[in-house]
């Protein structure tokens, strides 16, 4: 029988979680944190306030709008294409035989008229050539002389029959025999004419470069080879110069032979000239879906060079030609930056400036011709400061 003083129960009413109470110093860190997160906050709104709504830190700039000149349809007046000014008539001028060029008579726009000697090839070697081959012929005339006595002799003795038939033969024939040697002594120093060694103008024109230099080896054209030059001078006549263009096939049916048409030189967008279609050249390019056409330059102006850009405008034989100005974008000089990198200008769009990379052409007082980059309309900043950004904001300056 089991004892009851040896069993004991357990008193667990104390044994009870207080859920008022918070753990030590749970309190003071959850009240920290809340108050960080507070901060942290309001310093981020501070911030993007004063960086963002408040418009007195916009920087102040001074503004100009691209303009725009020229440009338009010409579907209405014909067909527009472009093309480079060519000469019909231009070649490089190479030496018959082959030789250091002794003498360059010519330079870059030296106007020549047709067997002008240009320049002339080292001929000591031919001298010597055309000096033996003189010899040469005067020792053979002195045997046909000879040998005319001895055929006259022969003859003579064959007459009174005291010599053999054998003997007149011989005699006519060394004749005969010196007789065509004098022919390739002749021959030889036609070979060897000094002639050879004058490089003549093939036409009248004007030498456009030169391609060899006094010292250099120059040989007969497709004989070059290393160092050796297969041309003198380059020359063309100035005359004859046209544009070449290349006409989309869509339209070569309403191009032909004698059609008046209107050129624009690249260099002189201000300026047109006459112009006659001389040539729709027989066959198309397949990858380029053109057919080359080829207008001849009525109105001859001096500033016309070869290589030169230039647009046609076909007349329309229904309306007539109508001139339509190339299309020009310009901007104030003081708001192009130039550096290592090339050209670019700030364009301001909402409020915020962006860095735009132009290609600029001519400069007109204080305007530059913008060939890339800017369509015309925009807004640009003047004298831009060193440290502005792409999206900075921007105010525009009171005027």
């Amino acid at each position: 029988m089991p004892d009851d003083s040896l069993t004991i129960s357990p008193d667990l009413s104390s044994l009870r979680i207080r859920r008022d109470e918070d753990p030590p110093g749970g309190a003071p860190g959850r009240a920290r944190g809340v108050w960080i997160a507070a901060l942290v906050v309001l310093a981020l709104g501070a911030t993007g306030w004063f960086l963002i709504a408040r418009p007195g830190q916009s920087l102040t700039v001074r503004t100009a709008t691209v303009n725009s000149t020229g440009g338009g349809s010409a579907s209405s007046a014909g067909i527009t294409a472009n093309g480079y000014v060519v000469a019909r008539t231009r070649a490089s001028v190479s030496a018959k035989i082959l030789g250091r060029l002794a003498a360059l008579n010519v330079h870059e726009g030296s106007v020549l008229r047709q067997g002008d000697i240009l320049a002339t090839i080292e001929d000591a070697d031919y001298r010597a050539q055309v000096a033996a081959a003189h010899a040469a012929e005067a020792t053979i005339v002195v045997q046909i002389t000879q040998a005319r006595r001895d055929l006259k002799r022969a003859e003579q003795l064959r007459q009174s029959q005291l010599n053999a038939e054998i003997d007149l033969e011989g005699a006519q024939t060394r004749l005969e025999t010196f007789t065509a040697q004098l022919g390739s002594a002749q021959t030889q120093i036609a070979d060897a004419s000094l002639e050879n060694t004058r490089v003549r103008a093939p036409f009248n024109g004007t030498v456009l470069r030169k391609d060899a230099e006094v010292g250099e080896i120059v040989a007969p054209s497709g004989a070059g080879g290393g160092l050796t030059r297969t041309a003198i001078v380059t020359m063309a006549d100035l005359g004859t110069l046209e544009v070449e263009v290349d006409v989309n096939e869509a339209y070569i049916a309403q191009i032909h032979g004698g059609q008046g048409a209107s050129i624009t030189l690249d260099a002189y967008p201000d300026t047109s000239f006459h112009g006659r279609v001389r040539q729709v050249v027989p066959t198309a390019d397949r990858q380029k879906a053109t057919v080359q056409v080829k207008v001849s330059i009525l109105d001859h102006d001096p500033r016309i060079l070869p290589e030169m850009g230039a647009k046609v405008l076909f007349e329309n034989e229904a309306l007539g030609a109508v001139h339509v100005a190339t299309r020009r974008v310009l901007v104030p000089a003081n708001a192009v930056v130039q550096n290592g990198s090339g050209a670019h200008v700030w364009v301001i769009e909402n409020d915020r400036v962006s860095s735009r990379v132009v290609e600029l052409g001519a400069t007109r007082e204080d305007q530059i011709e913008v060939r890339g980059g800017l369509e015309g309309g925009e807004s640009v900043v003047l004298e831009p400061p060193s440290g502005l950004k792409n999206g900075a904001r921007v105010r525009v300056a009171s005027r």
